[in-house]
Parts: C-alpha cells; structure tokens; sequence
C-alpha cells in the first residue's frame, strides 16, 4: 500500500511540474514586480483603454456566436433526433467536418471567397456588396459558429434522444399543439443541457485563436487570444502584460466551468427510467420536409462547400490576377510545396514528427496517470485525474504561455528552452486529457473479475497489466493517440509561439504563405493537411475496428 501511495504520490509531483508550474509562472509574471507582489501593473494592464475595449469585445464576440449557433444547431438537433430524417446516419459524419477543419484554414478560405475580386465577385459580380458586409464583426461571428454548431448540435441531439415519445403523444392526447408542446415540455427539459452547452461554446470562442488571428486581424478586432499572442511575441515584448490579460482569461474560463458544474447539478432531468424511453421519429408533411432540407442544405453550404471550395481552387489557380478563367487552372502549386524551397517538406517533416512523439508520449502518459489513478485513494484519484484534465479546462494559448514562462526561468537546470523539445512537451501538455479520457472509458468496461482471476491464478500485477489489462485497453490508448495525433498535426498557437527559429510546421507555414501573398502554395499545403488528418483519420479507424474483431 506504501509503494502505491508513494508512486501515486510521484505521479501528482510529475503532473504538478508539467502543468501547474507553468500555470502559477503566468500568475506570479502578472502580480510579481521586481521580486516584490504587487497588483497595480496588473490592474494598469487591465485598465487601458485599448485592453479594457478588447475584454469587452473578446465577452460580445461569445456571446454572438453562441446566439447563431444556436440558431443553426438547435433546428439541426430537432430534424436529426425526432424527425424521420433521423434515420440517415450519415449525417453525424458530414456535420463533422466543420470542426475537423482547422479553423484557420476555413477562416482563409472564407476570406479568399469573400475579398474583393474574390472568387465570390468572380461567379456573382452582383453580389459584391456583400463583401463590406462580411469583413467586419459580423463576418467573424458567422465564420466562427459555422466552427463551433456541431458541437452544440451533438450535445443537444443526443439530449433530445434522451426525451422519451411519450411525452410527447401525451401533450398531443391532452390537445397541446405542436408550438405549445416544444414551449412547455421540451424547452423546460432541455434547459440544462443548453445551458452547458452554450457555455462551453462560449470558452471555446473566447479562446480561440486561429479565426481572429486570421480574420479578426484584418478587420481589427482584437480579443483575448490575438492580444496575449502579441504581447508575448512582438517587440517590445511585454510578457507582464501578456500574463495579466490570460489570469483573466483564466478566470472567466473557471468561471464559465464552475457555473457549467452549477447548471449540472441543478438542472439536468432522469428521463430515462425502466419502462423504457423509446423515439418514435415524427413524420414530416411535405412543406416541413421542404423546409428540412432546404435548412440542411444552406447549413453544409455555407459550413462545409464554401470554405472547402475556396481553398481547392485557391491551390489550382496559377495566376490569381485571371481568377477562375479556363487554362488559368495548375498543380505547380503543390509541386512548388516540395520543390521550390525546402520549407514546405520541413515543415511537413516537422509536423508530422511532433504529431508523432507527443501522441505517442501523451498516450504512455495518460495510460500511466488511468492506471495509477484507479489503484490508489479517492483522493488522490481525485488529484491525479483533475490535474491531468485540467489542459482541457484552459484555453491552449495560456498553458503555452506559462510552459514559456516557466521553462525559460530554470532553462540553466533543464534547457529545452528554444528547442523542438519544448515544442514536444507543450503538445503533450496539451493534449494528455484526449488519452485520459479514452483510456478511463476503455477501463470503465473491464470487469474487475478479469483481473481478480489473473491474480488468483498466480499472475504478478505487472504481468496481469500486460496481458488482460492492457490488451482490453488498447482500443481506447490507440483513440487517444489517433485524436492527439490529428489535432498535434495542424496545431497553431503552439509553434507560433515557442517554435524555435527558422523552425516551420504545417500551420504557421500556411500563415506565412498567406501573410507574404503567396496564397497558391499555402493553400496547397492547407488541402495537403486536411488529406492528411482524413485519411491518418480514416486508416486508424481502420484499424481501431479490425482490433474490435
């Protein structure tokens, strides 16, 4: 029992140093002056003009993507969990794609479609007012909730799943029409749950880095992300200031979890009891299924072909003064990626080596923290689990700021400052919760009597481990590596601060390509990314179900 305490005990150490240190040196960078606490340079931070506009910005920009994407993905999550358009599953798979595609390359694609003498102004001269109309804050909440519906749109469908026919048919019985019914029994049901959900659409906007970094740039909207960014890596470089701004987004962030676990706790419903809670999908009339449809189709046109369209043809065009004119159409783009300079393929090269290590690190790591967790007290399982998710909770631009921070204050004792090797711990850090959560799933389904034979039968814990633990496990080791994987591969805001110098990967080379103006061979390498994530996405899958059989 000492010796699992004592492991539990180093384990809580490890996990301390790698994600708490970097959270307290951003803290202690924002309130510590000369060696001495002080709040006012926090509070003078907080204060400006400039930046008290942007907390303001950062708070309606949230607020208005919350607002349409819950326009979008409640109707969604009606049509698809109660509608006899239900039945086409393949939709759960294209509603996807929007928040597998990085958001930076959507946002890009937007603004190559939008721009004057865009590809829009090219196929529709006379919609070219539009253009002014999209580069402002309207724009930037449309692009960002065509990012973050699916999300609302999965958590509300698989709520209204939840809500048994019955219910229903007894309103209709007791003469309710249908707009009274969705008033007075679904809306008080489903409370709860949108209110998480909004929520957690919120943290995600006001965290998000990749649209404003892109299109809120161009129209001068600063937020959070962007500014925390710019004080960390432009000169004179500020870090005081780029503390002070990510302890308050920090603190609306816990906020936001504390009020979701407030919400939880107070207004989720058991709808699901022992008679059963069988779905009995409604049959639309023929102006409903009209409407569906039509509603459906301008959601994937506008969230999928539009941004995905753009930049396609973006890579082929060879002279983009021609636009989309017949033989103006050519794949040296994709040619130059590899041939013209070395720093398409490095980039690649580099992306992929991060992907690779810092999944395959986070995977051991979080298999690690799962086992070690479960085989010691409930409250150090506690602690042990709590830190490791806590990277999920933050906003990734603040933890990297703090791995800054932090290892360039002990770089004489561990200088891995301003090495690729940062770059690695930092993707770890970052995406360690993606393997704790497979695997604590994964161990949810093992029956204890499993293990309890493999040791009555003589077997040592290290030998159980490996040969009916860890075999059970794998599937969900394998999903975690897959999603760390993916996600590692076309990450932004971690090489666009920490990357050593001259050191590109796929993400910040597409940025560059498209800042210097040479948007053919940036979108080149933004479709080759996308390819790469679907099919590294498709062959695991693969994989993951050929292990199931």
């Amino acid at each position: 029992m000492n010796g699992k305490k004592t492991i539990a005990f180093l384990l809580i150490t490890a996990l301390v140093f790698l994600i708490i240190c970097p959270l307290l040196s951003i803290f202690a960078e924002a309130v510590f002056q000369n060696g001495r606490f002080s709040l006012s340079s926090a509070i003078a931070t907080i204060t400006e003009n400039e930046n008290a506009k942007m907390i303001g910005s950062s708070l309606l920009l949230g607020i208005l993507v919350v607002i349409v994407s819950s326009a979008i993905a409640l109707p969604l999550a009606y049509i698809f969990s109660r509608t006899s358009l239900a039945r086409y599953h393949f939709f759960d798979i294209i509603f996807m794609i929007p928040f597998m595609t990085p958001p930076y390359i959507a946002s890009m694609g937007w603004i190559l479609f939008m721009q004057k003498r865009g590809l829009m102004q090219q196929l529709f001269p006379d919609l070219a007012f539009i253009s002014d109309w999209f580069f402002s804050l309207a724009g930037l909440v449309l692009v960002m909730s065509f990012h973050v519906f699916p999300f609302m749109m999965t958590m509300m469908k698989n709520a209204m799943l939840s809500v048994p026919s019955s219910l229903d048919e007894a309103g209709a019985v007791l003469g309710a029409p249908f707009r009274v019914r969705i008033r007075k029994l679904f809306m008080p049901l489903l409370t709860g749950n949108y209110a998480i959900g909004a929520l957690l659409v919120f943290v995600k906007t006001i965290s998000e880095y990749g649209t404003p970094s892109t299109l809120g740039r161009r129209i001068g909207f600063s937020v959070f992300t962007t500014d925390i960014h710019r004080y960390a890596t432009v000169a004179p470089i500020e870090f005081g200031k780029s503390a002070s701004l990510a302890s308050v987004l920090v603190g609306i962030c816990l906020m936001i979890w504390l009020l979701q676990n407030y919400i939880t706790m107070r207004r989720t419903y058991s709808l699901v009891g022992g008679k059963g809670s069988a779905v009995r999908y409604r049959k639309l009339s023929r102006p409903a299924l009209v409407a569906a449809i039509a509603f459906i189709a301008i959601v994937v046109f506008f969230s999928m072909l539009i941004p995905l369209f753009s930049v396609t043809i973006s890579s082929l065009i060879k002279l983009r003064g021609y636009g989309m004119r017949s033989g103006n159409y050519t794949t040296a783009n994709y040619i130059k990626v590899f041939t013209e300079d070395t720093q398409g393929i490095n980039a690649l090269l580099v992306s992929i080596f991060l992907a690779v290590s810092s999944a395959t690190i986070a995977a051991m790591l979080g298999t690690i923290v799962v086992t070690i967790s479960r085989n010691c007290g409930k409250k150090m399982k506690k602690t042990i689990e709590g830190i490791a998710l806590l990277p999920e909770m933050l906003p990734s631009i603040v933890l990297v700021l703090g791995i800054m921070l932090f290892y360039n204050s002990i770089y004489k004792a561990i200088p891995i400052y301003g090495t690729i090797w940062i770059m690695v711990l930092s993707y770890v850090v970052l995406f360690l919760p993606y393997t704790v959560q497979y695997v604590t799933s994964s161990y949810s389904q093992i029956s204890p009597s499993l293990v309890a034979a493999g040791r009555i039968s003589g077997g040592s814990p290290s030998y159980v481990f490996l040969h009916i633990t860890l075999p059970l496990i794998s599937r969900g080791i394998m999903s975690g590596w897959m999603m760390t994987f993916i996600i590692a591969f076309r990450e932004l805001v971690t090489p666009s601060l920490i990357a050593p110098t001259n050191t590109l990967t796929v993400s910040t080379y597409i940025n560059r390509q498209f800042e210097q103006g040479s948007v053919g061979k940036g979108m080149a390498m933004a479709v080759i990314c996308i390819l790469f994530s679907t099919v590294s996405l498709l062959i695991l899958n693969k994989a993951i179900l050929r292990e199931k059989r």
